[in-house]
Formats: structure tokens, C-alpha cells, sequence
């Protein structure tokens, strides 16, 4: 059972000259949906294609050209609602958001403004301190991507690259629950790899695959609990949006100076106006792009090219039923079925290919010692060279054999490490390694005790020092374990060791 109990987080305070101020975040995630062709036509959605390679005529808006739905794109967009529990729209709608941007051929962006395909859900943002925010979701609709404008190929003039104009998009609009800049970057990286367990984005914030709105505001101590009491948007300061965000790092940077910049006015007695700003790292400041539309600048209307979109029950009803596995129950399991720490069991469901690695190697193991295995050993020798777990030049089958040479006292741990370092740089097997590189255990008490004989008898100071403080008897456990090459049971030595200085 998913144990969902948790203590909510303090807001993040911040002191102004006069006053002290709190933090008002919600976000606007734009996550590319992970389909092979576009939300309106058969066009391929490949990264990184020529220019102007993937568009089809209703891409490029030639006349006569009509939208044609993928159901695809319907399918992943009810998917990812699913994933958020939230409330899935039997009836919704598209409408054209009317603006003119040199890569945006038909002059509007076909959206859905009135009738969303996803209601109200909720993420669970997990803190690492023992604290957890829940945020909820106000929506998600879909809408077409835009062209890409290129300003720096040439001095006098822009290109424009069509390839990602009418790419699906989902926008998940949160409500204004986040109160500080790392839970804002938790909370993108939750729903980022809710999305990726989901299969419906991959959430490649390099690429533009996913991208966040950021809208800020800042209200006196105690104003955003009477907001929570009334839903009166008057109790909190005028927000600013902080437009296309793809970096965890620079959305923390870019909150706490935007909210800087609204204290410094508002303590001077002037007023936040409601723009869209974007934000520079390089300088540390936001600036203003343009001051902030409503619905009504964009002329929205129903497209009168698609009727109102309906789906049945019965369809919603067979894709929940096939969801994998979600990362907060993945989470539950293995600290219940393995017996990992919370923060061991984080690490390992990070992501899909982590946790599918790690539970091939723990299957019908010692859970904890696989975990630290693949913690500590694998994932730290990655992360040295800079390569992913798919990339792994150790498989989970050979690790496991690793803990299996442990677990059966055929090898020692630090015997162990040296068996993986092979292991990890030629791709042979563990056990093949241990018996041709004779690097098995030393596990014949009778060889031990000789060897634990022959140094006690050459350090008889040592042997007197060790038995008026019995703590330095490990100076005798090392002593053996290098004279056997480190292949001696250490358990074994530590017991003849002991006894034999009695």
C-alpha cells in the first residue's frame, strides 16, 4: 500500500528592507508529447532533421490544408492525466489563439483555452528532508509547438526552421501551491519523470522537449493562508511570468531574483505590473518582453476546422488499466519488498532504466547489498566516466554474480571491488574472474590460524599492546589479510585473532 502521509514544507521567506515576504510560484510546463508524427498531420517529429525537412502542407498552412487529429496524440495527452490522477474530459475542444510570429505560418496557434482534455490532479513533490509539497494541476491541454526563429546565422537577416511547428504539445498548468525556488525545480523534475515512466515525454530539457513558465509573486506573512481560505487572488501580489525555462538550475536563480526585484519596488512604494519577463544568467536579472496579454488579446475562438473532440469512457478506461508501474509506487515497493532506506530507494527510481537495472540484480537477493552495489560502485564509476546505466559495460546479470561471490563467502568485499574493476573494463564474468585470476577466499581456517601463528609470533610487543587494549587487535587483522593477498575470510581472522590473543 502507497503510503502517501508526509509534513508540508515551510514557505521560503524573504527579508526585504521593511518587511519580511513569501514566495507565490505556479508553473506552466510545456512537455513535447513522445509521438512519431504531429498532432494535426503525418509529418515527422524527429530531433535534429534539416531544416525545413519535416513539414507537411497543413504544417507549412498552404491553402486549403485541414487539420486532421492523431489519435496517438489524444491517447498520450489522457495517458499523462491518468499519471496525475486527474480528471479526464469525455468532451473537450480546440480553439485558434490568434497572434502573428514569423514562425507560426497560419498566423494562429491551434490550442484549447475553454475546454481542456485534462482537469484538476495533483504531483507529489518529495523534498529530501523528510517533507513533501502536494501541487496541484488546474489542467492540461493541448496544443500545435511553433517554428524555430534563427537570429545568429547571418547580420542582416533570421531564418526560420519549420521542422517543430505543430508538434503536439501538453501545457500542464499547476495552481499557485509552489513557495520556494527548489521546490519549483522538484516539482519539474517529479512531473518530468512521472512523464518518462509514462512514456509520454521524454523530458529532454536540452532539446526543448520540455520547457517551464514560471509565474512569481510575492505576498506579507500570513496573506497566502487567507488566499487559501478564499481562493481571492487579491490576497496575493501581482505575478510575472518568467518565459521558457529549460534549466532546473536557472529557474532557482531566476525566482529568487525576480522576487528580489518585486520586493525592492513594492518597499519603494510602487507597483508590480503583470508582464511576461525573461530571464538572463549571465547578468542575474529578468527583463521585461512584453507586458502581459489576457485571453482576449489572442481573439480566441472555436477552430472551425475540428469538431468538439469526444472519447468514451470505455477507451480512458483500457489505457488506465495498462499504466506501468508510477514512481511513487515503484518507491513504496522497494522499500518494502527490498528493505531500502527512503533515500536508497529514491536514487534507484530516478529513472526506469535505474530501477529495471537494479531489480534484475536484486531479484532473489539481498536487497540492501545490491543496492549498495549498484549505488556506490556502478553508479559512482558511471558518473566517472560520464556514461549512463544504459550504457553500462557491467550487466545486471554480472553484477548479481558479484553479490552472489559475497554472499557465499567466496570472495571478500574487497576482493570484490577488484572483481568488479575488471569486470567494468573488460566485460568478463565475475566468477570466470575469481577462479582464473585465483582470487577466491581463503576460507581453511587451518591455513588462517598459521598465518595469524606466524605474525604473532614475529611482533610479540604488538601481541602485549593488543592484549592490555583489545581494540588493536585489527592491527593483526590487517597484518593477515595482507600476507594472504587480502583472499583470507575476515570474519574467520577476526575470530582466530581473538581468540589467540586470549
Amino acid at each position: 500500500m502507497l503510503d502517501l502521509t508526509y509534513d508540508t514544507p515551510k514557505p521560503r521567506v524573504i527579508a526585504g528592507a521593511k518587511h519580511d515576504w513569501e514566495l507565490v510560484i505556479g508553473m506552466e510546463v510545456h512537455a513535447q508529447v513522445s509521438s512519431n508524427s504531429k498532432l494535426f498531420s503525418g509529418a515527422s517529429t524527429q530531433f535534429g532533421a534539416e531544416p525545413n525537412s519535416n513539414v507537411a502542407f497543413v504544417d507549412a498552412a498552404m491553402p486549403g490544408m485541414l487539420p486532421v487529429i492523431n489519435e496517438y496524440c489524444i491517447e498520450q495527452a489522457v495517458r499523462t492525466g491518468l499519471g496525475l490522477k486527474a480528471e479526464i474530459n469525455l468532451k473537450s475542444a480546440f480553439d485558434r489563439k490568434n497572434y502573428f510570429y514569423p514562425d507560426l505560418p497560419q498566423g494562429y496557434q491551434i490550442s484549447q483555452l475553454y475546454e481542456p482534455i485534462v482537469g484538476e490532479g495533483e504531483v507529489l513533490v518529495e523534498l529530501g528532508d523528510g517533507t513533501a509539497r502536494l501541487v496541484r494541476v488546474e489542467r492540461i491541454h493541448m496544443e500545435q509547438d511553433a517554428g524555430k526563429s534563427i537570429h545568429d546565422m547571418d547580420p542582416n537577416m533570421s531564418f526560420v526552421d519549420l521542422n517543430r511547428t505543430g508538434v503536439c504539445l501538453m501545457e500542464i498548468v499547476s495552481r499557485p501551491d509552489i513557495r520556494g525556488p527548489e521546490e519549483a525545480a522538484a516539482y519539474l523534475a517529479k512531473l518530468r519523470q512521472i512523464l518518462r515512466y509514462l512514456g509520454t515525454c521524454n523530458g529532454d530539457m536540452q532539446s526543448g522537449a520540455m520547457r517551464a513558465d514560471v509565474n512569481v509573486s510575492i505576498c506579507r506573512v500570513g496573506q497566502y493562508e487567507k488566499y487559501q481560505e478564499t481562493q481571492d487572488f487579491s490576497h496575493l501580489g501581482t505575478r510575472c511570468e518568467i518565459k521558457n525555462m529549460n534549466s532546473m538550475r536557472f529557474i532557482q536563480q531566476a525566482i529568487d531574483v525576480e522576487a528580489k526585484r518585486q520586493i525592492a519596488i513594492v518597499e519603494a512604494g510602487g507597483e508590480v505590473t503583470q508582464e511576461t519577463r525573461l530571464f538572463d544568467p549571465d547578468k542575474q536579472e529578468t527583463r521585461s518582453m512584453r507586458s502581459k496579454e489576457e485571453a482576449h488579446d489572442y481573439r480566441y475562438f472555436p477552430d472551425p476546422d475540428l469538431l468538439p473532440l469526444e472519447i468514451e469512457q470505455a477507451w480512458v478506461d483500457d489505457i488506465a488499466a495498462n499504466l506501468p508501474e508510477l514512481p511513487d509506487a515503484k518507491k513504496a515497493r522497494f522499500i518494502n519488498d527490498f528493505g531500502l532506506s527512503d533515500y536508497d530507494a529514491s536514487v534507484l527510481t530516478a529513472d526506469l532504466d535505474s530501477a529495471g537495472y537494479f531489480e534484475a540484480v536484486a531479484q532473489g537477493r539481498d536487497g540492501k547489498m545490491a543496492a549498495n552495489w549498484v549505488i556506490n560502485e556502478l553508479f559512482g564509476r558511471l558518473k566517472k566516466d560520464e556514461k549512463d546505466i544504459s550504457d553500462s559495460p557491467v550487466t545486471p546479470a554480472q553484477l548479481g554474480e558479484i553479490v552472489d561471490l559475497i554472499s557465499s563467502d567466496a570472495i571478500s568485499g574487497k576482493i570484490a571491488k577488484d572483481v568488479f574493476e575488471i569486470s567494468y573494463t573488460t566485460g568478463r564474468n565475475p566468477a570466470e574472474i575469481v577462479e582464473t585470476e585465483g582470487m577466491k577466499q581463503v576460507t581453511d581456517t587451518g591455513a588462517i590460524e598459521a598465518a595469524v601463528d606466524e605474525i604473532i609470533a614475529a611482533n610479540p610487543d604488538q601481541v602485549a599492546k593488543a592484549q592490555a587494549n583489545p581494540k588493536l587487535a585489527g592491527w593483526f587483522v590487517g597484518q593477515v589479510m595482507k600476507a594472504t593477498g587480502g583472499k583470507a575470510n575476515p570474519k574467520a581472522v577476526n575470530q582466530i585473532v581473538a581468540a589467540k590473543l586470549k
